[in-house]
Formats: structure tokens, sequence, C-alpha cells
């Protein structure tokens, strides 16, 4: 008998509920939908980058292909879009702990906890992403180059702009992809924010996410902002690869800006021109 039944059937039905948890409650600045419809496996991702950091205004496409027996496997997160970033190999897979199988292996500098378990999600796997987007882990660099042009930025305080003159371009250039996909990107803190849910269709399945359903379900201040987890608690990203619960009591925008002032390495904006 196998360990965990028919993992087909079992992570087939693992990734329909997560699905429709993501359609009922979007993770901020994420876009999820299926390559095939017949395939549970493969999820293409939008990625708009957030605003106030580096990548505000970007269109970033990944695919998250999922394995046969997920969740006890990891899924694997690769970018479609072009990436200069420490943590993203030149094929556009991500390396970071939350997707590495649960393995000891006292080379990686990594521990056990850090890695893959069964109660990560998606929603766990995207907060992770968009957090290593705005603050790369540089002590085990996927792009060398990229890590060390980083750290160059980092160490002169915003003097050396080599690294951000790279993401400005790549950023720009996101841009003709999402008018061919006839995208909006939310270049607001407001715009970003806002949390939507997929209206049911005339057989009560729901649609995937849609850019059209962008006013509906809001409150009286056109926002709706959704929690990350059941308990009523977000979910944040530090940088151990560790996930710190804080109250949702102030709202996904003190959330962000939690993100964000992370991201920044203490620095602030009047410190250096972006």
């Amino acid at each position: 008998m196998a360990q965990h039944g028919n993992p087909v059937a079992s992570s087939q039905k693992a990734l329909m509920l997560e699905m429709k948890s993501l359609q009922d409650e979007p993770v901020e600045g994420f876009k999820i939908t299926l390559v095939n419809e017949s395939d549970m496996y493969n999820w293409e991702v939008a990625i708009f980058g957030p605003p106030n950091t580096h990548y505000e205004g970007g269109y970033f496409k990944a695919l998250l292909k999922f394995p046969v027996d997920y969740p006890y496997s990891p899924p694997s997160f690769r970018f479609l879009t072009k990436m200069w970033h420490p943590n993203i190999y030149e094929n556009g897979e991500v390396c970071i702990s939350i997707l590495h199988p649960p393995v000891d292996d006292p080379h990686s500098g990594e521990l056990p906890s850090e890695r893959w378990n069964p109660t990560q999600n998606v929603r766990t796997i995207l907060l992770s992403v968009i957090s290593l987007l705005n603050e790369p882990n540089t002590f085990s660099p996927a792009n060398v180059d990229a890590s060390v042009m980083y750290r160059r930025w980092r160490e002169s305080k915003g003097e050396d702009q080599e690294y951000i003159e790279i993401i400005r371009k790549q950023v720009q250039a996101t841009k003709s992809e999402a008018d061919l996909d006839g995208v909006k990107v939310p270049v607001t803190l407001e715009e970003y924010c806002i949390r939507t849910k997929v209206p049911p269709t005339d057989d009560g399945s729901n649609l995937l996410y849609d850019d059209d359903d962008f006013d509906n379900n809001l409150d009286e201040n056109g926002m709706e902002y959704r929690n990350f987890t059941d308990d009523g608690s977000n979910l944040l990203y530090d940088d151990d690869d560790d996930f710190n619960y804080n109250s949702a009591d102030e709202g996904m925008a003190d959330n962000y800006q939690d993100i964000r002032s992370n991201s920044q390495d203490n620095f602030t904006e009047d410190e250096f021109d972006y």
C-alpha cells in the first residue's frame, strides 16, 4: 500500500481546495490561472511589483509546477519573465528554502525546519517569493554576479546604482507584456491591496481570478482586505525563511508596509534616489 494512498487523487484534491481558497481570498499582488484547465499541476502566476519598491509597475510571469505527491513534496517556481536577482537562476528557477525538499543537508546552510513541509501551501510560497524579491539572500546566491552587484548597492547605501538600473529596465520591459495580456498593473498601494472574491458561475463553481472583477465585493471605501490564514492572522516573511504571525486588526496596508520596511535594509526613500 502506498504511504499516502493514491497520490494523484490526493494531490488533485489538495490543489483544487487551494485554488478555490485563492479564488475566494486572493493574495494581494498576484493573479493565478491554470495553464490548462484540465491540468491541476501547472499554474501560471502573474506577480505585480509592489508599489514604492524597485519592482513597482512590473508584471512578472512565473510557472508553479506541482509534483503528483504534493503536498508531501514541494512544487517548483520558475519565472518566465527574465529576472536579475541573487536568488533566481538564469533559467528562472527560484532558489528559496521553503521550496527545498525536507532533507537534512548540513552543507546547504539551511535548517530542516526552514525547508518544505506539508503544512506549507501556495499562499506561503507566494508571500515568500514577493519578500525574496525585495530582500535577497546573498549568503547562498543562485546568481553570484547579481548577488555581488546587490551587495555593492546595499553597502554603498544606494550610491552604486548598477543593480537598480537593471531592475528598472526589466520592469519597463514587462509593460508591453501587460499590454498584450490586457492587464492593468496596480501602481498605488490602494490598488495593490484591493481584495476581490471571484463571483460564482451559474453552475455554482468559481471562475479563475479576472481583472474585470476588480470592482466587485468592495466595502464602502472601495477596498476589501482579506486575512491570509483561517485563524484571522496575517503571514509575513522574515530573513530566516521562517514565518511570523501578526495581528490582522491593523489591516492589509499596515502589513504591506511592514514587508516594505524590512526590504529596504533600514534605509528610507529620502536617503537616496531610486
